[in-house]
């Protein structure tokens, strides 16, 4: 049978190149796969610092006095010159801090870090803490997420002081661990809020998952707080009590030691740790020398160490070689310290000059409470319970639209624990110069006239 079909002289039998196009496109469209990133980079999206960088760069002109950045005017340009210069004369240690480093850190890096803690922590008598344990990382974050990494499933928990370096709670959201808060005041965590948190732990039966309790014990980020030594012995000794079927450490953050104005220096808690298997002391150059550099070091306990240094090995190999070999120069040539003395006068003022700022601005408002800090770059405000200072409160926006604005105190608590104090805010004195803190603390009143 024949069939025979009658096309209409109107219609038009497109091209088969065209034909096949328009399928091959349909069929594309139909199967184009869907991206989906890990549970691991979804748990990293979302983080405070990274709304809080975008704020500072779409607006320019305003006064922050939010970044924790520090002083760009007194960067140690001379000091790296003169040890880039050195370094650079002889053929032989220019083409090595050229090549790649040992895995764990320059040793003569290494060596005279040890020999600096022997000195501030020790009384300078030699103690057994060898070259070896310690682990050198681009700026102190990389160690503190490979430490996370290392001893933290998901589910798993670290306790912290509330508030506390938001940074930090980042990493451990983006790990999927919990963070606990644990109730501070003026001379930081307090232990015995600390054993209350434990033993509810242990009822629930989660005591398990207790993994680490991390401390910034020096000026801390973000209320500016020193803990007191009788504080570091008790929670040391809480870890170890509480170190039964595994290790309980205390992650000691000491970014801002160095940056000390007007109050005696205190052992470290590594000092304190007769045997040396509960506390990683953790220390950077980035607060006290140059961020720019990207030097960070961590003291890890004998069972900790290699696991981390295994997984760095699989991240990059080793840190940035040229710029240890940049660090080791500088203390060799006895740079490192002057420099200190410098930026310990530069920061001073600073924090005069916002702490000055504060009593002029706020001498009439006796609700806002802040303390002024012995070190480091932060000053922590209570407002009165009534104000909310967070992100989605008229507070943030109005003092954008003053001109200024801080860190919501709220990022710095753990989801979990202590409740988040939605009437604090952050400042920091690192970045401006005392004209601007002055303008930006004016700013801030006049933000708070409007809200209050």
């Amino acid at each position: 049978m024949t069939c025979a079909i009658t096309i209409s002289p109107a219609y038009s039998i497109p091209p088969i190149r065209t034909t096949f196009f328009f399928l091959e496109q349909v069929v594309h469209e139909i199967r184009e796969p869907e991206f989906q990133p890990s549970q691991r980079a979804q748990q990293a999206a979302g983080q405070p610092i990274a709304a809080l960088m975008d704020q500072a760069l779409s607006r320019p002109d305003l006064i922050s006095l939010a970044a924790g950045f520090v002083d760009q005017v007194s960067l140690p340009v001379e000091p790296t010159r003169t040890a880039v210069d050195a370094l650079m004369s002889d053929q032989s240690s220019a083409l090595a801090a050229l090549q790649y480093g040992p895995s764990n850190g320059d040793r003569q890096l290494r060596a005279m870090l040890i020999e600096r803690l022997e000195q501030t922590d020790f009384g300078g008598q030699p103690r057994m803490i060898s070259p070896d344990q310690m682990l050198i990382t681009p700026g102190s974050n990389q160690l503190l997420y490979l430490i996370g990494d290392t001893i933290l499933d998901p589910g798993d928990i670290v306790l912290c002081a509330a508030p506390t370096y938001f940074v930090f709670l980042s990493i451990l959201k983006n790990l999927g661990a919990r963070a606990i808060g644990i109730d501070s005041d003026g001379e930081g965590m307090i232990p015995d809020a600390l054993l209350e948190v434990l033993r509810e732990l242990q009822k629930s039966g989660d005591i398990k998952r207790v993994k680490a309790i991390y401390l910034t014990p020096y000026f801390d980020n973000p209320r500016g707080v020193t803990m007191p030594l009788h504080r570091r012995e008790a929670i040391i000794t809480i870890a170890k009590e509480w170190s039964r079927e595994r290790p309980l450490y205390v992650l000691a953050d000491n970014a801002y030691r160095e940056l000390r104005y007007d109050c005696e220096d205190i052992p470290s808690l590594l000092a304190l740790d007769d045997n040396q298997q509960t506390v990683v002391e953790i220390g950077t150059f980035s607060k006290s020398f140059s961020p720019g550099l990207r030097v960070g070091w961590g003291i890890l306990p004998p069972a900790l160490l290699q696991p981390v240094q295994s997984q760095k090995g699989n991240l990059d190999f080793g840190s940035p070689y040229f710029s240890q070999r940049i660090m080791a120069k500088i203390l060799e040539l006895q740079l490192y310290d002057r420099h200190i003395a410098t930026i310990r006068e530069c920061y001073q003022t600073k924090r005069n000059a916002m702490c000055a700022a504060l009593e002029d601005a706020f001498q009439d408002v006796s609700e806002i409470r802040w303390q002024r800090p012995h070190g480091g770059l932060y000053i922590w405000i209570e407002l009165p319970e009534y104000l909310a200072a967070g992100p989605d409160g008229r507070l943030l926006e109005t003092t954008l639209d003053e001109g200024t604005f801080y860190v919501p105190g709220e990022y710095c608590f753990p989801s979990e624990g202590t409740s988040p104090r939605k009437n604090t805010l952050r400042l920091s004195f690192g970045v401006q110069p005392p004209e601007q803190l002055h303008q930006g603390v004016i700013a801030l009143r006049r933000a708070l006239d409007k809200c209050m």
